[in-house]
């Protein structure tokens, strides 16, 4: 049967005022949800930058529910504006969301990114209060001009420069068979859980002046010092490294690596180099290489470095000052083992010379060998905090105070009086020394006997 069409305007005039007079909930728990709690505007901005996104407010509660209030944060002022219902407002009272229903809040940003002065990332939120509860939408624009990458890869050679800065949401992956060049003053930042895998070759040429910047692209200064906001460094099977003259910070781990090389050059090479403020480790591997020369890695939450089922280490006139100003560390800063698992462990060797592996635990140094795999160890003319008097051999000095200048203010270069200085051995000879072990990270020129750690002066 058909129905004319004053009756299905009548049911429908009716079906819409019990939706007017839906009962309003006034519980706490009555809460709201978002498509979406974080709006990042990452367009490129060439000229004056000006965007739209939308994001969905949903009440998914049986009753409708109130929303008191409703403004953006930063008022007239803000970079950002919002239209709620197609009204163009910053602010607005006694909003009804249907109950199982939802409205449309579409967010524009309006930015110069030539601008004098303008912050690399430019913020304000949205507030939300609904029952006496408050909720928050984040907006983020970036408020420079940039290269940005979102969830990408490079399949063919590629050179980065400092010309603009690198943006990289979500991972991206250098693949098998591919070179990317960093160059000298180039900047990298990665939003949050961000990360860079590497299974082609990633060679970082970063200078003393001009270091190559890996980090997060939050830089207010109250997120100068904050680890894990974004993943880190991850060199693959495949993948091979050279990073020279780089500050790697605020990630869970510096670099992962999780292999040997597959071919006679070294997996990774790292040198002159800060590493600081992870959430785990500056460097974890899991049966791989690494050759460290002249590096300082500071402030990590488990450790400075982690190497587990077995592999070849070669760490000659390192800093690794195990000081955790943000975490209660339990384990040993530099911690080696040929064992990973119960079926997978391999032969270890490790060259530690001219080292300083110090910090706020009475023991900062583990070796150990669990399996019947060969470990080859050298450790030679290193300053080390250790209870075990296995190590106090080949002119290591145990538990004498490096006195870093001011270790508070990540200074840790070891002051006049330090019993680090002087104490190195000679390096001349080793097949690495015109390259990356003559000169120390301020490439200040090294005599021998050398001062410990990465600083020579």
């Amino acid at each position: 049967m058909r129905l004319n069409t004053g009756l299905l305007l009548l049911i429908l005039f009716i079906a819409s005022a019990c939706r007017k007079n839906e009962n309003i909930s006034t519980n706490p728990d009555a809460r709201l949800s978002f498509s979406s709690k974080e709006i990042l505007f990452d367009t490129i901005f060439t000229s004056i930058g000006s965007t739209v996104r939308i994001v969905k407010i949903i009440n998914n509660n049986n009753d409708a529910v109130k929303v008191s209030e409703i403004k953006l944060a930063g008022g007239h002022t803000s970079a950002f504006g919002i239209n709620i219902n197609g009204e163009q407002t910053t602010h607005k009272n006694d909003l009804v969301i249907n109950g199982r229903d939802s409205i449309n809040l579409f967010v524009k940003v309006s930015i110069n990114p030539n601008a004098n002065g303008l912050p690399f990332l430019v913020q304000d939120s949205i507030i939300l209060k609904t029952n006496g509860n408050k909720q928050v939408i984040q907006l983020l624009a970036y408020g420079q001009n940039a290269v940005f990458i979102n969830e990408s890869s490079i399949s063919t050679n590629t050179i980065w420069t400092k010309a603009l800065p690198y943006i990289i949401n979500g991972s991206l992956t250098l693949k098998s068979g591919t070179v990317l060049t960093i160059q000298p003053g180039t900047k990298i930042y990665f939003h949050k859980d961000a990360g860079l895998n590497i299974e082609g070759n990633l060679i970082v040429n970063g200078s003393l002046n001009e270091p190559v910047l890996f980090c997060s692209d939050r830089l207010e200064s109250i997120y100068n010092d904050e680890p894990g906001q974004w993943k880190g460094i991850f060199l693959k099977r495949t993948g091979q490294g050279l990073i020279k003259n780089a500050i790697i910070k605020n990630a869970s781990v510096g670099i992962t690596s999780d292999s040997l090389s597959l071919n006679s050059n070294p997996k990774l090479i790292l040198s002159n180099s800060i590493i600081k403020n992870m959430q785990v480790a500056a460097y974890i591997g899991y049966h791989s290489e690494l050759l460290a020369f002249n590096n300082l890695m500071y402030n990590c939450g488990n450790y400075l470095i982690y190497a587990v089922g077995g592999g070849n280490y070669n760490l000659k006139q390192n800093t690794f000052a195990g000081y955790n100003l943000n975490f209660p560390r339990k384990t040993a800063s530099l911690s080696f083992t040929d064992y990973l698992s119960a079926n997978v462990y391999h032969k270890l060797q490790v060259d530690l010379t001219n080292n300083i592996i110090w910090g706020s635990l009475v023991n900062e140094l583990d070796i150990q060998q669990k399996t019947a795999a060969n470990l080859q160890l050298n450790l030679s003319h290193n300053l080390i905090r250790s209870t075990n008097n296995a190590y106090n051999v080949n002119g290591n000095i145990l538990n004498t105070d490096p006195s870093f200048i001011h270790r508070e203010q990540y200074n840790f270069e070891p002051a006049a009086n330090s019993s680090a200085r002087k104490k190195g051995a000679d390096l001349t000879a080793d097949p690495y020394f015109s390259i990356y072990l003559n000169k120390d990270i301020m490439e200040n020129e090294r005599f021998y006997p050398s001062t410990l750690g990465s600083y020579e002066k």
